[in-house]
């Protein structure tokens, strides 16, 4: 006789039937209210969005589809839809793809320089004792809340031709003699000393955001790299690069968009009156609006940029995408 045989099965006891008195409770199910919370929640932030953001956008459309300059704004006569003729004449205009090459040169120029920058301040401040670190943090911070017409301000005096600081300063090496020199001569300089200024208050978000992404790269794995062998430039690439990639992709993507829509420091800058070799697409915009009083010709210029930097975040958030399916 085998063990099955001698072994007593277990008995299941019958399932009870639910008392008549007591009614077996439902499950939850996800109701239509629940469903509206967070959209009610949402509401108030989407309406001020609409009346901030919603109207002078279709504001702006509706401008580029018409003839609208000085005597349409006063009433002497109705505004006349032109159709694509406005879009038409600033595609066609040689100046606008000029205005258009220098944006995204300078834009790619400081974007690049401060994400260089910034990683490296970052990358140094994760080596730094703790009160230094603290003490550089307020000064970013310090620096970052400073307003754009003020920083402008003391670059204006630094890089001023007569009594600049930084003139002064390079003078003071062998063979260099700087007083008197004039950066805003040549569209090249300016437009290298107003990347300086952008770089200069974009660096502190950057190297924030930079420093608190580092803390959460994993020291294991960089004790691991260098036990393989890999040195610092090896553990950089291969570790903390791939982990910090979101960041850098919002980082850059944020970088271009605020500096292809630069528009004060250059202003400022230039005393309010840009000259064509320092024309961006903000102020070229400005300027056919408000200086040619040709309103429908510079909404159109400022819709084509919009365009532009829609394009910039499709891109951004296709990588967003790629990031999210890879984690």
């Amino acid at each position: 006789m085998s063990a099955a045989d001698t072994t007593t099965p277990a008995k299941v006891p019958p399932r009870q039937a639910p008392s008549p008195g007591l009614p077996e409770t439902p499950r939850r199910k996800r109701t239509s209210s629940g469903a509206a919370v967070p959209w009610l929640l949402l509401a108030p932030c989407l309406l001020i969005l609409a009346l901030v953001m919603g109207y002078p956008l279709v504001r702006l459309v509706t401008l580029s589809f018409q003839k609208f300059g000085q005597s349409q704004l006063w009433g002497f006569q109705p505004a006349e839809s032109v159709g694509f003729a406005n879009f038409s004449h600033v595609l066609g205009d040689g100046e606008f793809w000029a205005v258009v090459l220098r944006t995204v040169v300078f834009a790619a120029g400081s974007v690049v320089f401060t994400m260089v920058a910034g990683m490296a301040l970052a990358l140094l401040l994760q080596r730094v004792s703790g009160w230094l670190k603290t003490l550089i943090n307020i000064v970013l911070v310090a620096s970052w809340g400073m307003p754009v017409i003020v920083a402008t301000t003391v670059f204006k005096w630094l890089f001023d031709s007569d009594y600049g600081v930084f003139n002064a300063l390079l003078s003071k090496l062998p063979g260099v003699e700087m007083i008197g020199h004039n950066w805003f001569a040549s569209g090249p300089e300016g437009l290298a000393v107003i990347m300086l200024l952008v770089v200069w208050g974009a660096l502190p978000f950057v190297v924030i955001t930079l420093s608190a992404g580092l803390t959460q790269v994993p020291r294991e794995l960089e004790e691991a790299a260098r036990l393989d062998g890999a040195g610092s430039w090896g553990v950089f690439r291969h570790v903390t690069l791939p982990i910090l990639k979101p960041i850098i992709v919002m980082l850059t993507t944020l970088s271009v968009i605020w500096d292809m829509g630069v528009f004060p420091q250059v202003f400022v800058m230039r005393g309010g009156h840009p000259e064509a070799e320092f024309q961006v697409l903000n102020t070229y915009s400005y300027d056919r609006a408000f200086v040619v009083n040709d309103y429908a010709q510079g909404s159109a210029i400022a819709l084509i940029t919009v365009l532009l930097l829609l394009g910039v975040v499709a891109v951004y958030m296709r990588q967003m995408l790629k990031i999210g399916e890879v984690e």
